[in-house]
């Protein structure tokens, strides 16, 4: 829609044919002014759009300034990819040297209605901001990213909501639920009256399929009709008066030739007669405001897309890309680059698999009435012929290229805090690239450059930065190995800003985070703190730790707890040197750690129900497993075995722990195998209780079966004990040995089971290997051998 000064083209955010349509419009209006939708705090943000090194997808990121450490909830992202009108406008701005501005409300001020409306919903107390506007899962998406994304204009209900405190009312009639449905989504609205059930469908009939046709004027005259249906709510009117006061301003300033480039909703309210400027201002009078800053971060295709989490996006933003950027016969090369995926993972894919896909799309176009294959037909061709029909096979193609993977980038000059450049100079230095990919890596911690890495992943996992997760080390790696999965998200971006707050480097924010968590923590918490201080080689934050863990551990008196914190301590004293960092300090803390569970544990193993003794086994074993790891190191594990010893025959130990201590002695090679199977006995008999019986046998095999494949005579005694119990009683502890021999692997359970199939009477097995040691009387085989004799010469005859 347009006068003789002013254009305004209403787009659909994130179209292709939007894009394409207003690159054309520009090439013929010149305009010496683009007014474009989106947070005016970025206007010094736009010349950074002729960088060479900003790559779409990329997004403003606007945060309040004075957040401090709750940026996370309340940062706003508005993205951009290389399809989208707004960047497509950015480009042709700085390209042809002409101004380009932000119209839309300020990022600011919905800062400050959110913080107040969060104040409002708290009767007892001010919500914390950060709380009351966190959004989706995937990231803190807020309603104005939402609303950049929604096809036929920025609005969202959410958004709606917090101007207007209580939202639609549950018992709202079908006409007002009809008008919400249109503010969100006007594109839906008209598609649902062309008779499409499918507004992306439609939109690419009408729009993109055909290029030659500016839309502007036809989207125009639609949301018109659309707005009357459904008139604009007190966030558009809000919104929509900005706009008009910044094109007034722009019209004073003398431009001849303005061009305003928004969502399609918002035509209707920018041409015309426009209302009175002080009605504009009446409504905007009093806003409240705070500061803002605005950087531009990464985005991903990924999260263009809904089924990430953004919730507003468009559902394949590789397929637009490719519809943006495909000069000609957009089908048939993108059914090419979607074989070119499939061969990529070995899959059999011929050209004339691709002719046939190519034949099917159009046939599907023309059975449907539709100007060109879209999506839909695209993605059935492709199901249909590339993929033999396999789900599998269309999930691969729909990750990889409907949605892509493609990551954008922003130049190292682009406005950024100390610590997110201190982060990309190290990742530049170590060469681990920031990518939307899943990539795994193996560091040799002996090289400098590996081991540098992997310090630097375990700092940025205690900012809460989760660029790598551990991952499981490949079989044959020794210790000196670490193995990492890497994927990098938009949203880490937020995170450096949060984690800003703590310092300037990775290293110094990492050290006076950690402080701050160690600051009143429990046990188990602090040796997890005093590991990752290890693995992150930060030497600032690991006296701190070990001070509160030394003070923690002297005032706990919970054995349990104590018992947890011991395996992080020792997997600190025993790999760190493997990682060039000082572990003396650690001994001192962990003897003295063992020494209280030595003292505590008599009085900690009585007194427990069922629950509690499998809570403080799990504790057992971890602090033994614990202890061998530290055998050559420390002298504690016999002062360990030697406690177990004193407990292992005391009368009043719940089975399952009697069971356990029994098993632990058994594998250190403390008890002998008679002094095993006296004491496994004596726990069998008639006169144990069989449920404590059960509990006993379940402490003592947990964990694996080979020791009854590999111990006939401990196999033996389960077995007898099993066949001696009556049947009420079998049935009564049948669910806790169900639950014991469920742990074993399959293989185990198979060989325990052959061992008892071969079992006799006497629990000797009685296969062909052992033969020889069956004490035989010869006077009783004399007797039958004269009977074999016949039998033998018997079957000889009948031969």
């Amino acid at each position: 829609m347009s006068s003789d000064r002013v254009h305004v083209l209403g787009v659909r955010h994130h179209g292709p044919g939007s894009a394409r349509a207003l690159v054309r419009a520009l090439d013929e209006l010149r305009p010496d002014v683009i007014l474009v939708e989106g947070p005016p705090e970025a206007d010094g943000l736009v010349a950074l759009a002729a960088h060479a090194d900003l790559e779409p997808p990329v997004a403003l990121l606007a945060y309040p300034t004075a957040a401090g450490r709750d940026i996370a909830g309340q940062a706003s992202f508005w993205p951009f990819a290389v399809f989208s009108p707004e960047w497509q406008a950015l480009r042709w701005a700085v390209e042809h040297g002409v101004p380009l501005r932000f119209c839309d409300l300020p990022a600011g001020h919905r800062f400050a209605a959110r913080a107040a409306e969060a104040a409002k919903a708290q009767p007892d107390g001010p919500l914390d901001a950060a709380e009351a506007v966190k959004a989706e899962p995937d990231g803190p998406l807020d309603a104005a990213v939402a609303a950049e994304a929604e096809p036929g204009g920025p609005l969202d209900a959410a958004v709606a909501a917090e101007v207007e405190p209580g939202g639609p009312d549950e018992a709202a009639s079908d006409q007002a639920e009809a008008e919400d449905a249109l503010r969100v989504d006007p594109i839906a609205g008209l598609a649902q009256a062309a008779g499409y059930d499918d507004p992306e469908r439609w939109w690419e009939d009408v729009i993109e399929h055909r290029r030659d046709v500016p839309p502007f004027a036809a989207v125009a005259e639609a949301m018109a009709a659309v707005r009357e249906s459904a008139p604009a709510i007190q966030e558009d009117l809000v919104r929509e008066a900005y706009m008009r006061q910044v094109l007034r301003a722009a019209l004073k300033e003398g431009h001849q030739r303005i061009v305003v480039v928004c969502g399609a909703w918002h035509v209707p309210a920018l041409t015309g007669d426009l209302p009175p400027a002080k009605a504009d201002a009446a409504l905007l009078k009093g806003l409240p405001s705070v500061a803002t800053t605005v950087t531009w971060v990464p985005w991903t295709h990924g999260r263009l897309a809904s089924w990430s989490g953004y919730g507003a996006g468009v559902t394949a933003p590789g397929w637009y890309h490719h519809l943006f950027t495909a000069e000609d016969q957009p089908v048939e090369r993108w059914l090419v680059g979607v074989a070119g995926v499939l061969r990529g993972e070995d899959l059999p894919v011929s050209s004339a698999h691709v002719i046939e896909s190519v034949r099917l799309a159009d046939t599907l176009a023309v059975l449907r009435g539709r100007p060109l294959p879209g999506l839909a037909e695209v993605t059935e061709a492709t199901l249909s012929v590339l993929c033999d029909g396999d789900t599998t096979r269309l999930e691969l193609v729909q990750r990889r290229v409907v949605v892509g993977e493609r990551l954008g980038r922003v130049p190292a000059d682009a406005p950024s805090v100390p610590l997110a450049r201190d982060l990309a100079a190290h990742a530049k230095r170590l060469k681990l690239a920031q990518q939307a990919l899943v990539t795994d890596h193996d560091f040799d911690l002996r090289k400098p450059n590996d081991l540098e890495r992997s310090r630097l992943l375990h700092r940025l996992r205690l900012l809460g930065v989760g660029w790598g997760t551990p991952s499981q080390r490949k079989s044959g790696k020794g210790t000196f190995w670490e193995s990492w999965r890497l994927q990098w998200h938009p949203e880490y971006a937020v995170d450096l800003i949060e984690a800003s707050a703590y310092g300037v480097t990775v290293e110094q924010a990492a050290t006076a985070k950690t402080v701050e968590q160690a600051a009143g923590a429990d046990l188990p918490v602090l040796t997890g703190l005093l590991e990752a201080c290890l693995l992150a080689d930060l030497p600032g934050a690991q006296p701190a730790v070990l001070r509160e863990l030394s003070d923690r551990a002297a005032v706990d008196t919970d054995v349990a707890q104590l018992m947890a914190a011991v395996p992080a301590l020792a997997r600190s004293l025993r790999y760190g040197d493997v990682r060039v960092t000082s572990t003396d300090a650690l001994a001192e803390v962990l003897t003295g750690l063992v020494t209280r569970i030595r003292l505590g544990l008599p009085g900690a193993l009585t007194g427990l129900d069922d629950d509690a003794a499998r809570a403080l086994r799990e504790h057992l074993d971890g602090t033994h497993e614990a202890l061998n790891l530290l055998a050559d190191r420390l002298p504690l594990r016999e002062e360990w075995l030697a406690a177990l010893a004193r407990l292992v025959d005391r009368p009043d130990l719940p089975g399952l722990l009697a069971g356990r201590l029994l098993r632990l002695l058994r594998d250190a090679g403390s008890l002998d195998a008679d002094a095993v199977e006296l004491r496994l006995a004596r726990s069998l008999t008639v006169g144990v209780p069989p449920a404590t019986a059960a509990a006993y046998v379940e402490g003592f095999i947990a964990g694996g079966g080979l020791l009854l494949v590999h111990d006939d005579a401990l196999l033996g005694l389960v077995d007898r004990w099993l066949t001696g119990l009556a049947p009420d009683t079998f049935t009564a502890v049948l669910p806790l040995l169900r639950r014991t021999f469920a742990t074993f692997a399959a293989p185990e359970r198979r060989a325990v089971g052959e061992q008892v199939r071969h079992l006799g009477a006497g629990g000797t097995r009685r296969n062909g290997s052992d033969v020889d040691d069956i004490d035989l009387d010869p006077a009783r085989v004399a007797q039958v051998l004269p009977v074999l004799e016949l039998l033998l010469a018997a079957g000889r005859g009948t031969r």
